[in-house]
């Protein structure tokens, strides 16, 4: 039987670690948890948060990262950090870590999946890793395909980027009690229950297909041959909204980008314009793709969570299971574009999760590689994951 616990602090290094720890002992009792998945706000002192907690409640592993607007079922805001505990003998939880993401990616997944031990085990039926990544170091799309490789196919993958509230300056993944950029952790989680994934977002395109026709990693330089801002000039005009080439960040939360792929679209969120005209997205543009620019509404975004929830809720449930806990990820621009409408959301999963508890962040993208989901890394995605009881 899984036990959960969840906690959110305002407080700040070993304060908030002593609190944290507190909150999951109050409601796991005195045997130490199996996992700690940690989301902290960057302006922490993340090894003080991770050593008090470590000390106090000692889980066998623990993951995390930093943040850009954390939560939980109870809670909400910036500048906090919030956790979830499991405690579940029926399950196995492994943590592992991997360095220098931007030169070697699929060194890196090699790294991370050493120590993975449903590969050389079929003791347990289902395997699901947690990742969470330097989204700022890049190549994230290129590392969840690494990954894909590296373990055969056999896992299903959920997580996101680190965030450090919207300043996109510096991130950091959380590894035991030490804190590192231009890294990754995982979670790997085996279990003969299912565990649940959804992923929905509410964006539809709005404006004519573009052709990317030049980019460089996260910058597209042109769409249809032309200068890729005159593109979004255009649909400025067409649509009657204003767009500030001094200020161009609140046209473009409302405006992204949907990368046209079999499975639908994949959102990649606009962030500046380049002096020669292109466009610079939070993740990488491959030349040659078709995109659209997109539309939505608070009401859309709130309906995506649910339906991503329900999604993950469906697949415990079929097989005769109870959600318990839940991990919930969105992004940093989407929080942005809502403000206090993004608690819409969080009622919204809330909402559909019934008893069950939940945490999470808003994060610079979001990882799925899951049966029935757009796979890969995405941004303005609503992400669900659901363990059984």
């Amino acid at each position: 039987m899984t036990e959960v616990a969840t906690g959110s602090t305002d407080l700040k290094g070993r304060d908030a670690g002593c609190d944290l720890a507190a909150q999951i002992l109050e409601q796991l009792g005195s045997e130490r948890p199996d996992a700690v998945i940690v989301f902290a706000s960057s302006d922490n002192d993340y090894e003080g948060l991770l050593t008090e907690m470590q000390q106090r409640c000692g889980a066998k592993a623990m993951v995390g990262c930093s943040s850009a607007g954390e939560f939980t079922g109870d809670s909400a805001g910036t500048n906090r950090t919030s956790v979830l505990a499991l405690r579940a003998p029926e399950m196995r939880f492994t943590a592992s870590m991997a360095r220098d993401l931007s030169q070697d990616r699929p060194a890196a997944a090699r790294q991370l999946v050493s120590r993975f031990t449903g590969l050389d085990s079929s003791e347990f039926r289902y395997r699901t890793a947690l990742l969470l990544v330097d989204a700022l170091a890049g190549h994230t799309e290129d590392l969840v395909d690494q990954m894909t490789i590296a373990t055969g196919g056999m896992y299903q993958f959920v997580g996101g980027g680190a965030g450090d509230n919207a300043q996109f300056k510096q991130t950091h993944v959380l590894f035991g009690t030490s804190a590192f950029s231009n890294a990754a952790v995982a979670l790997e989680i085996l279990s003969n229950k299912p565990i649940g994934i959804g992923a929905r977002h509410g964006w539809s395109p709005s404006g004519d297909p573009l052709r990317v026709t030049e980019s460089a990693e996260s910058c597209v330089v042109s769409l249809n041959v032309s200068p890729a801002v005159e593109a979004f000039d255009d649909h400025a005009a067409a649509t009657e909204q204003h767009f500030d080439h001094d200020d161009p960040l609140p046209f473009f939360l409302h405006n992204i980008v949907g990368v046209q792929t079999d499975a639908g679209h994949k959102l990649r969120v606009p962030l500046g314009i380049a002096a020669d005209g292109g466009v610079l997205f939070a993740a990488e543009i491959p030349v040659g793709v078709i995109a659209h620019v997109m539309s939505t509404g608070a009401t859309t975004a709130a309906e995506a969570a649910g339906a991503a929830t329900r999604d993950a809720v469906a697949q415990v449930e079929q097989s005769g299971h109870t959600p318990k806990a839940a991990l919930f990820f969105d992004c940093v621009a989407t929080r942005l574009r809502l403000g206090d409408d993004f608690g819409k959301e969080l009622d919204t999963v809330a909402k559909e999760l019934k008893t069950a508890q939940f945490a999470g962040f808003n994060s610079y993208g979001q990882i799925v590689r899951a049966e029935g989901q757009a796979s890969g890394f995405h941004n303005c995605t609503a992400v669900v994951c659901v363990f059984p009881d």
